[in-house]
């Protein structure tokens, strides 16, 4: 079936709500924000898709440190903005702008650039992977750049985001890490639990610190929900003596205490990872991101990350020098593609990516979802889920193709 050349305002076809599949609905937008959601009810004409197109909420991502060429750690206006560019017309209508461990004064500069497209529309804020790391689960950031956390150091950083720093990553066993949690929870950050060597003790102690604070500070920034970076990825193996972190921010995802982050992409984890960890967390309770270098959606080459150099090999983003694994090379899309080819379902694997996040930036009542007052966000994707169209705030920046 043909699509129409114009750029309708409305569209029927198979919409993906939390609740499930509404096969017969309507999707119906007034400028920036929707105005209809639902079974369709008849009224003004409406762009009919394919047979078993689906329209899914615009995707929510949490973690990416660029796209397109560009890298939000190390690039200039130019690179964020056609980071930005690439990474909504690839269905991630909202996002956060990851950086990655560099020296102090250079995530200074990073933040103030980023604060910028933060106020522009481009980003919906700043994830701050580091630089209070672990050195012995570095992953792909430069050991030389990696600190001990001190309140001074933080606020710092706090202060250069200009009230756009959302999220940072942090190992919890460092010297300081308590401090750290304080300052963050104080200006409203979540902090993120990863790049971390801690145990089991170590982990539930921080995950309670984290929680209390949240509590006592009477938490307004964002959801006040903690989040995991990256489950499995940059911290111990499990091991039936020793299990480390991850089976207990499982445990406490579960709970509702936690979100974890999947990058669900069959490089950084194997399918059956990921199933399990959706069948012990809960979807509700889980974060697909991409994780999405400079060299996503680019032919091969060389990309920044930083102070680093990333080439993608087989489908993975890697150190230039050593082969390390250096981030994502797709798409949030991409993830959730794979997520469903591990075997779980589109409305969980859609809502991990859209509305969970969405609660944990503290946005679920303008993103996330489609449903009346939100903002026009959508993707509109073949059954295979091939990406067919992009709405964001209303307009089409990708038109719809048949």
């Amino acid at each position: 079936m043909a699509l129409s050349s114009g750029t309708p305002t409305a569209l029927s076809g198979r919409l993906v709500t939390g609740e499930g599949i509404i096969d017969d609905g309507m999707l119906r937008w007034n400028g920036s924000r929707i105005t209809e959601a639902g079974a369709a009810r008849g009224g003004a004409p409406a762009e009919q898709l394919p047979d078993g197109y689906l329209i899914l909420p615009g995707l929510i991502d949490l973690h990416c440190h660029g796209a397109g060429g560009g890298d939000f750690t190390s690039g200039s206006d130019a690179d964020i903005e056609a980071a930005a560019a690439h990474l909504h017309r690839s269905g991630s209508t909202t996002f956060l702008a990851s950086t990655c461990a560099a020296p102090l004064e250079d995530l200074e500069a990073a933040f103030g650039r980023l604060a910028a497209a933060a106020d522009a529309g481009l980003i919906a804020g700043i994830h701050a992977e580091g630089p209070f790391l672990s050195k012995q689960r570095n992953g792909a950031h430069d050991p030389a750049f990696l600190l001990l956390p001190t309140q001074e150091d933080v606020s710092r950083l706090v202060t250069s985001a200009r009230g756009r720093l959302a999220s940072m990553t942090y190992a919890p066993e460092l010297p300081g890490s308590d401090v750290l949690v304080y300052e963050l929870v104080m200006h409203g950050v979540i902090p993120s639990i990863g790049h971390t060597d801690a145990t089991t003790e170590e982990t539930g102690a921080a995950l309670d610190l984290i929680n209390e604070e949240l509590a006592s500070t009477g938490f307004a920034g964002f959801s006040g929900r903690p989040t995991a970076t990256h489950l499995f990825n940059a911290m111990p193996v499990i091991h039936h003596r020793s299990p480390g972190p991850a089976p207990l921010l499982l445990q406490r995802a579960r709970a509702g205490e936690i979100a974890v982050e999947l990058i669900a992409d069959n490089v950084h984890l194997h399918p059956e990872t990921v199933r399990m960890a959706f069948t012990i967390a809960g979807p509700e309770n889980i974060c697909l991101v991409s994780d999405s270098t400079a060299a996503a959606g680019r032919a091969a080459g060389t990309y920044r990350l930083g102070h680093r150099e990333v080439t993608v090999i087989d489908g993975a983003a890697v150190l230039l020098q050593g082969g390390a694994l250096a981030g994502g090379a797709g798409s949030l899309l991409d993830v959730v593609r794979c997520t469903m080819a591990a075997g779980v379902g589109v409305v969980d694997a859609v809502r991990a990516a859209t509305a969970v996040p969405a609660v944990v930036l503290g946005l679920a009542d303008e993103v996330g979802s489609l449903r009346a007052g939100l903002r026009a966000d959508a993707v509109v994707v073949s059954p295979e889920l091939e990406l067919k169209g992009v709405l964001r705030d209303g307009v089409w920046i990708r038109p719809l193709e048949g």
